[in-house]
């Protein structure tokens, strides 16, 4: 495996108020494996997803070759204990598409690719869920985005399919009235889930990951895709960066903006 061709130029961890953590883009392709050694304990254990047993004790894909892996370490040990995927406009060229792409027809996003990042495999290691790794890689992402002049964010987000699906159709048809793109944007899944079926009307869990797209002002771009592998149902959001929150754009940035950044 080889890190992708595009150096990440500056390495030095991010400046930011939590003294035990640090941020930075992965380098080698020992620190892509230590993001991916996290992924399989989240996705794989802790939630049981069918991975790719090319590695053992890693979840791997053909996209990761191609993208930038952003991860967040304990300055103590060192350890790796956040990280997320990020497929810009020229590794998804590189890979053949977004990752997104294997789960919904993105053809009335064609006009956005150009400006279009994705991020995915988003987790945090179960023992430091508090909020602050959350946090961290969210600025990181804005850091980076900012940095690149990304016009538009893509990302899909799952909900756990452990209770038969009534929480994730209970949650598309809650956040569908108020939260969904303008019908130019929308995507069609590959393979729907049939929440009609499987609503109850009861008011929906919502996961942190879906909380941080809407407090950005992310929307739906429409109805939920079944990953099968994952056993999850995903909503695919759209963030245009002209309508980020305001009030979030601040927590997205500038806590732990930096002189350095990294490029």
């Amino acid at each position: 495996m080889h890190t992708r061709s595009t150096p990440v130029s500056d390495q030095r961890p991010i400046a930011h108020p939590h003294s035990r953590l640090h941020l930075h883009l992965a380098k080698t392709t020992e620190e892509i494996h230590e993001a991916q050694r996290l992924r399989y304990k989240v996705f794989g254990e802790e939630l049981g997803a069918h991975l790719n047993k090319e590695i053992p004790g890693h979840d791997t894909d053909l996209f990761d070759i191609h993208c930038d892996h952003l991860l967040v370490r304990t300055h103590d040990a060192g350890e790796v204990i956040g990280t997320c995927r990020l497929i810009s406009p020229e590794a998804a060229k590189s890979a053949g598409g977004y990752y997104a792409e294997g789960e919904f027809s993105l053809t009335q996003l064609q006009h956005l690719r150009t400006g279009m990042i994705e991020i995915g495999r988003f987790c945090i290691h179960p023992d430091y869920r508090s909020g602050s790794v959350m946090a961290l890689l969210w600025s990181g992402l804005g850091q980076y985005i900012a940095h690149r002049q990304y016009l538009y964010l893509i990302g899909c987000a799952s909900i756990s399919m452990h209770d038969g699906g009534h929480n994730a159709a209970n949650l598309y048809q809650q956040l569908s009235a108020k939260h969904t793109m303008p019908e130019e944007y929308r995507t069609t899944p590959l393979h729907p889930l049939p929440y009609q079926k499987l609503a109850s009307g009861k008011p929906a869990v919502i996961p942190p990951l879906i909380k941080g797209y809407l407090r950005a002002g992310g929307h739906i771009c429409g109805e939920p895709a079944w990953d099968t592998d994952f056993n999850v149902a995903d909503l695919l959001f759209l963030l245009p960066m002209t309508r980020l929150n305001k009030r979030y754009g601040r927590t997205f940035l500038d806590p732990y903006r930096t002189t350095e950044g990294f490029h």
